[in-house]
């Protein structure tokens, strides 16, 4: 994801504050938690048991409230199954060999259901739609089409969805009917716009604008008047102020957005469509991502980020009193949804271990478990659980992050180690299990997941600290961590190397092309390589977004000298620690090129590269045959370069 796409999760969620964070005040230690976790033997799980865990995602209660329409990796590639609320067992919908598929939803009158996926990894989603007896077929016909889902109509007949088969650059709002599957155009987008929402009656279009990295506005379309609002004008005039889309109450009287105006955080505001009187509904000391009213309008669920952990609070509609949630110690309790009646609520809660779907009777407080995802062959006790760790960086800023200790490390036994840079720019290593960094950490590997300037969830102004400086000030966060995890005690400092994946990617390059010796090797997944051609081949859908990059990162048309100089490509010559590249051959976003042309010109200097590129995957593998080969190369590449006999050679 981009900086512009802010953190707003889909998941509604309970917080999980971790305790003994390490606070930059104190002097570089061993964290709380971590000095009363004795080094211990754990088995070495295989790639194979880490992948027969099942991984779900999505959840949809049927009208009669007796199944969940889930999102699913049990086949290997992502499937939509029938989640029978009794515990009986998930039934497989979909039957797709390569392509991930996400369901969306439920019919309101039958078994009938809505699912979206694009073809291998090209993010060309279309929407389907599956009968009872199995047959399906495509709503959104057409080559070059990016279709996405907005709502069901509150009347029950038809839904909301946007596509951009006018314009390649623009989304378009429609509804569709959903007995004859005719559709109707809605709102013609002509202003760059990112539409939000529809009101119920049909009345209003609440639209997003990106102007830049921290200044979003919204809109609204009057359909009756034929008249554009912005709602969120600059005040004082010129300042960059972030401002998202919420929603639409259910009898459409007020609408919800999130602003940051006069605060380093998002709040959430009211807007009376009635009286255009503005008020505040919530503000947390972190940033409010967003908020949703339950189907039937009985409840209002708002969601926070804090500290890279998500909390839902849930409340009484019509009150607005708080209504209690359920307790799930040491879990993140995420993916809140309510069955078509209000009765059922179902939801997720992930640890260290990978997220478990349970379901709620609200009238008797009963709560069942609906999944086991973890392989039982793993140990829950074998994971490790994240801790948020800080450090004060090279000029003082305190950078935050997840550092997860291997249960084998201590002081006597020290552990290699690996900073791990999340994509973005602006993105977030959140709090939640990760297939990868668990296997890494399981077999020795010490795993920082920094939050470095740029980073979402902390302010704006934390957040726009690495314009213009990609590459630089982000980059010496990255570097300045290893510091922090050598002063740990149990990581050994001449054994840190970098890892990431997208704009991570692009810092791991960045790392051993503009600071050839910090770091002893780098795994870069589809990262950037070259921004001049990155930027001039976002996919068109990205229009309005892209405008923001442009003047966040740079135009290649206008700032072709200053991407260059922060491009690796164009500095390759410089690198000289062992280097793996991991590619999606569809990958729309960071091309192909991209990779090829980093591993051509660091093998023409002699460095070693490894390079693997994976069918039918785009821009995050979602294949579990991918997987396996992706972790296992990377295991294989750092066992050699910072365990074995090439570290020891290169340290010499």
């Amino acid at each position: 994801m981009n900086k512009y796409l802010r953190f707003l999760s889909s998941c509604l969620a309970s917080a999980l504050l971790l305790a003994g964070a390490l606070s930059a005040s104190e002097a570089p230690k061993t964290s709380a938690a971590a000095e009363k976790t004795a080094a211990r033997k754990v088995p070495q799980y295989t790639i194979d048991q880490f992948l027969s865990t099942t991984l779900y995602g999505g959840a949809s209660f049927s009208p009669d409230g007796k199944k969940l329409l889930v999102s699913s990796n049990t086949s290997g590639v992502w499937n939509a199954y029938a989640m029978p609320v009794d515990g009986s067992g998930p039934v497989q919908l979909t039957q797709s060999k390569v392509n991930a598929v996400r369901g969306i939803g439920y019919f309101p009158n039958d078994e009938t259901f809505l699912y979206t996926t694009d073809q291998g990894g090209d993010e060309l989603n279309h929407i389907y739609v599956q009968s009872p007896d199995g047959t399906s077929h495509d709503l959104t016909p057409g080559k070059n089409l990016k279709a996405e889902f907005l709502d069901w109509t509150r009347d029950d007949r038809s839904i909301f969805l946007t596509t951009n088969e006018r314009n390649p650059e623009a989304f378009d709002v429609y509804e569709m009917s959903l007995d004859a599957y005719q559709k109707t155009l809605l709102y013609t987008n002509d202003g760059g716009f990112l539409p939000g929402d529809v009101s119920p009656d049909r009345r209003w279009i609440a639209l997003a604008k990106t102007q830049t990295s921290t200044d979003n506005d919204v809109y609204l379309y009057d359909r009756t008047e034929k008249k554009l609002t912005l709602l969120t004008p600059d005040d004082p005039p010129n300042s960059e102020i972030s401002n998202g889309v919420a929603g639409f109450s259910p009898d459409g009287k007020s609408f919800f957005y999130t602003t940051d105006k006069g605060s380093e955080f998002a709040y959430l505001m009211r807007y009376d469509m009635a009286t255009g009187q503005r008020s505040e509904v919530l503000r947390a000391d972190w940033d409010v991502a967003g908020a949703a009213f339950s189907r039937n309008g009985r409840y209002f669920v708002v969601t926070i980020n804090r500290d890279a952990s998500t909390e839902v609070r849930l409340f009484d509609a019509a009150t607005l009193k708080p209504v209690a949630l359920p307790s799930m110690p040491n879990a993140d309790v995420t993916g809140v949804t309510f069955s078509w009646d209000g009765k059922k609520m179902a939801f997720y809660a992930e640890s260290s271990a990978p997220r478990n779907l349970y379901v709620r009777d609200l009238p008797n407080g009963n709560i069942k478990q609906l999944t086991q995802a973890l392989n039982p062959a793993i140990n829950p006790d074998h994971l490790v659980q994240a801790e948020v760790v800080r450090f004060k960086s090279y000029d003082g800023v305190e950078i935050p992050g997840l550092l997860y200790k291997p249960h084998q490390a201590s002081a006597a036994s020290k552990a290699p180690a690996l900073v791990w840079v999340h994509g973005g720019p602006g993105g977030q290593s959140r709090v939640g299990y990760n297939e990868l960094l668990q296997y890494l950490v399981n077999h020795g590997y010490a795993v920082y997941a920094i939050n470095n300037r740029g980073s979402s969830g902390y302010g704006k102004t934390f957040f726009a600290m690495d314009d213009r400086k990609h590459g630089d000030a982000d980059l010496g966060d990255c570097i300045a961590s290893k510091k922090m995890l050598t002063d740990t005690g149990w990581v050994d400092g001449g054994r840190i190397g970098i890892i990431g994946g997208s704009y991570g990617g692009y810092m791991v390059l960045a790392a051993l092309a503009f600071r050839p010796t910090e770091f002893a090797a780098g795994v870069d997944i589809y990262g950037v390589s070259n921004w001049v051609r990155t930027l001039e081949s976002i996919p068109a859908w990205w229009g309005p977004i892209r405008d923001g990059l442009h003047k966040e990162l740079g135009n290649p048309a206008v700032d072709g000298e200053y991407l260059r100089k922060i491009s690796p490509l164009f500095h390759a010559d410089k690198i000289e620690r062992p280097l793996l590249v991991l590619q999606g051959e569809k990958d729309p976003r960071v091309l192909k090129a991209e990779s090829e042309e980093i591993v051509a010109a660091v093998r023409k200097k002699g460095v070693p590269v490894e390079y693997l590129v994976f069918e039918n995957e785009g821009h995050g593998f979602q294949r579990k045959e991918t997987k396996e080969k992706a972790f296992e190369a990377a295991l294989a590449f750092l066992d050699k370069y910072l365990k074995g006999d090439a570290q020891k050679a290169a340290a010499r």
